[in-house]
């Protein structure tokens, strides 16, 4: 009966953490608008700081238009970064051809593109 609780208890977790991972985000409507504005995240999976970008968008991050650079050697770009002549990571370009490195706030990526940010 014991183990028939735990398993309960972790098929549960494991179904609500799911269910959260797929409800809108707070920045939904702002990701979206820095894609439709032509604002593109360059970014490496094993970078810490492009983690913490994507974490400030929460549950809106799997909208964010993002550009993997790495490829699996973690040594290597992939042609459009090295043709982006992307040097570190979070890199951010724009429309207009500029560019953002660091960690950007969504307030700055919004007040970037003319996006309006969630009330």
């Amino acid at each position: 009966m014991f183990w028939a609780i735990v398993v309960l208890l972790i098929i549960g977790g494991l179904g609500a953490s799911w269910y959260m991972k797929t409800l809108p985000g707070q920045y939904d409507a702002l990701a979206q608008c820095l894609k439709d504005k032509g604002a593109l995240f360059y970014g490496a999976f094993w970078c810490p700081h492009c983690q913490e970008q994507k974490k400030m968008f929460g549950n809106s991050a799997k909208l964010l238009p993002y550009v993997e650079c790495s490829l699996a050697d973690q040594k290597t770009q992939t042609p459009i970064c090295i043709e982006k002549e992307i040097k570190s990571y979070p890199t951010w370009i724009f429309a207009d051809g500029s560019k953002l490195t660091g960690e950007q706030q969504p307030k700055v990526l919004a007040e970037k593109t003319g996006c309006s940010m969630p009330e």
